[in-house]
C-alpha cells in the first residue's frame, strides 16, 4: 500500500513540473503599473536678463512747507494724508505781535500822510507868495524841498506798510497747489522759525500724479544701462505693476550710494502708488532663449530643485529626477540654466508621489 502511494505522489509531481516548464514567462515590468501623469516638452521662450533693485516713487512736483516767520503754530487744519487744494489753509502762526506792527506802520503812514498834504497846501500858498513878488526864491525853494521830502516820507511809508501787510500773510500757511499732505512733524504750541534745516519742515505737500521712480543702479552696470531700456515695476510681493522705460540718466554718481540716478515715468493710479514709496524695479538688460518649463514641474529637496522627467526604458516610461538649476521667472514658468535639455518631457501633475525609477504613464505632451 505505502508502495503505490509513493508511485501516485511521484506521478503528481512529475505532472506539476511539466505544466510548470509548459507555462510561458512573464515580461519583465508587466506586473507594474504605470502612475499617469501629465508631461510638457521643454521648449525654448525668450527671457529676458534683468537685475533687481529697490526704487522710489517721488512726484515731479513735491513742496516742503516750512515756516516763513518766526512764532508759536496756533492751528493745523489738515491731517496727514489730506488731499488739499490750491491755496488752502494748511496752519497758522500767532500773528498778534506781526499785527501790532502793521498797525504802527499804518499809524505811521497816516502821520506822514497829514505832513505830506500840509506840504501840498503849503507849497502852493508859498507859489503864490513867491509870484507875487513877496518872499524870496530862497524861501519858495526851501519849501519846496520840505514838499518833496514829506512825498518822499509817505511813498516811504506806504511801502513799509505794504511790506509788513504782505509779511503778515506769511503767519497762514497755505497748500502751493493741489495736492497730498505728508508727515506733520510739529505740534500746536510749538516754536517754529525760518530755517534751511530739514528738521524746521511743517510738513509736506505732493501732487500725487506725473510720478517717477528713481533708481539707483550700481556703478559696475554703468555701461549697461541707457536711455529707453525696459524696466518692471513691482511691489514687494513681486507683483507686477506696470511696465516702463528709463528716460533720465544722471551723469554723475551718487557718492553716498555709489549708484546712477536713473528715473522712469510712473503711470500707475494714486490708489495703487504713492510718492515717497519703496517698490521693486526689474532692469532689463537683453533678452536671450532659454529653456523653460512650467513652475508646478518643480520641486525641492535640502535646497536643491529637482524636476522629474519621463524617459523610456524597454518599452516603458519611467520617473527621472534630475537636479536642474533655476533662473528667472517669466510669468509661470521658470528659466533653467542647466540640466534639461530642449525635447525632454518634464512631469507636472502628481510630482509630490512621484520617486526615482517609479514607472509612469504619459497621457500628453
Amino acid at each position: 500500500m505505502k508502495h503505490i502511494l509513493g508511485i501516485g505522489c511521484f506521478v503528481l509531481i512529475g505532472l506539476a513540473a511539466t505544466g510548470c516548464r509548459n507555462k510561458p514567462a512573464t515580461p519583465a515590468g508587466a506586473g507594474m503599473q504605470g502612475m499617469p501623469v501629465q508631461t510638457v516638452a521643454v521648449s525654448l521662450s525668450p527671457v529676458p536678463q534683468s537685475s533687481e533693485y529697490m526704487a522710489t516713487v517721488k512726484s515731479r512736483r513735491s513742496a516742503t512747507i516750512v515756516p516763513m516767520v518766526q512764532g508759536t503754530l496756533t492751528q493745523i487744519r489738515v491731517a496727514s494724508g489730506d488731499h488739499v487744494k490750491k491755496g488752502q489753509v494748511l496752519m497758522a502762526i500767532d500773528p498778534r505781535l506781526q499785527m501790532a506792527t502793521v498797525e504802527s506802520a499804518r499809524a505811521t503812514e497816516r502821520q506822514k500822510k497829514a505832513v505830506f498834504d500840509y506840504n501840498a497846501l503849503e507849497i502852493e500858498r508859498q507859489r503864490k507868495l513867491f509870484e507875487a513878488g513877496v518872499i524870496s526864491r530862497d524861501a519858495y525853494d526851501q519849501a519846496r524841498q520840505s514838499h518833496d521830502n514829506a512825498k518822499a516820507d509817505y511813498e516811504s511809508a506806504v511801502e513799509s506798510r505794504k511790506t509788513q501787510e504782505a509779511q503778515l500773510a506769511y503767519y497762514t500757511v497755505r497748500a502751493p497747489f493741489d495736492g497730498v499732505v505728508g508727515d506733520i512733524p510739529v505740534h500746536v504750541g510749538d516754536l517754529v522759525s525760518p530755517s534751511i534745516s530739514s528738521t524746521s519742515a511743517l510738513t509736506t505737500v505732493d501732487e500725487n500724479k506725473d510720478l517717477e521712480a528713481y533708481i539707483y543702479v550700481p556703478t559696475e552696470r554703468s555701461s549697461q544701462v541707457r536711455q529707453g531700456q525696459e524696466v518692471d515695476l513691482m511691489d514687494n510681493s513681486g507683483k507686477l505693476l506696470e511696465k516702463t522705460k528709463i528716460d533720465f540718466l544722471s551723469a554723475q554718481v551718487d557718492s553716498t550710494l555709489q549708484g546712477i540716478l536713473a528715473k522712469a515715468p510712473v503711470h500707475a493710479t494714486p490708489e495703487m502708488l504713492r510718492n515717497a514709496q519703496m517698490i521693486k524695479a526689474r532692469v532689463i538688460w537683453s533678452t536671450t532663449p532659454m529653456a523653460v518649463i512650467p513652475v508646478l514641474a518643480v520641486t525641492r529637496q535640502g535646497g536643491q530643485s529637482f524636476v522629474f522627467v519621463a524617459q523610456q526604458q524597454n518599452g516603458h516610461f519611467m520617473a527621472h529626477q534630475t537636479a536642474v538649476t533655476l533662473g528667472d521667472t517669466v510669468g509661470n514658468t521658470y528659466s533653467i540654466t542647466s540640466g534639461l535639455n530642449v525635447g525632454d518631457h518634464v512631469i507636472v501633475s502628481s510630482t509630490q508621489f512621484l520617486v526615482n525609477g517609479m514607472p509612469v504613464m504619459p497621457l500628453g505632451n
